[in-house]
């Protein structure tokens, strides 16, 4: 593995590259459509992760980036639910796929939640997403029965809902 390959905590300044890197998947993956990407405003984003970098809503909330050497590729966001812990946002930049950083991030993860007493790592998967599906199975992870169903606010006329499952692992 190069040493020029990690995972650390997000600092002030890496919401311009977190946006960056969910903006491309999101759009990469075409789960969303591109009326709901034209929807999306990544000044607001922007901000929204710089609020939860510098004034995360718990003490054990954490987004963590995996780095290519000064670049952000990929990051995670986790929030202590005990006694599990709840993937909430889980990207890595669409070039960069298949390259480890989802592992690496993953496995930061898994560590944070440990510090927690987690015993458990869930995250929700949208049921068409089959590159998210692999990789979460592949890391031991499984859909434990919930489902939810999402859509925009003020969707477009050919908006499909999406509908997510909810998938857990034992840590």
């Amino acid at each position: 593995m190069r040493a020029d390959l990690f995972v650390r905590p997000a600092t002030e300044g890496d919401e311009h590259p977190i946006t960056d890197v969910q903006l491309a998947a999101w759009t990469t993956t075409g789960l969303l459509g591109d009326d709901v990407i034209a929807l999306l405003d990544p000044a607001a984003m922007r901000e929204s992760w710089h609020n939860a970098i510098t004034a995360p809503p718990g003490p054990d909330y954490r987004v963590l980036v995996a780095c290519d050497g000064p670049r952000v590729v990929g990051f995670a966001s986790v929030a202590p639910q005990p006694p599990s812990g709840l993937i909430l946002a889980f990207e890595v930049t669409p070039t960069e796929q298949r390259s480890g950083h989802g592992s690496r991030l993953l496995a930061a993860v898994v560590d944070h939640l440990r510090t927690t007493d987690a015993t458990e790592v869930a995250t929700w998967i949208v049921h068409t997403d089959e590159a998210r599906t692999r990789f979460f199975a592949g890391a031991g992870l499984a859909p434990d029965g919930p489902q939810r169903h999402l859509t925009t606010h003020e969707p477009p006329q050919d908006v499909t809902p999406l509908t997510e499952s909810h998938w857990s692992a034992t840590i």
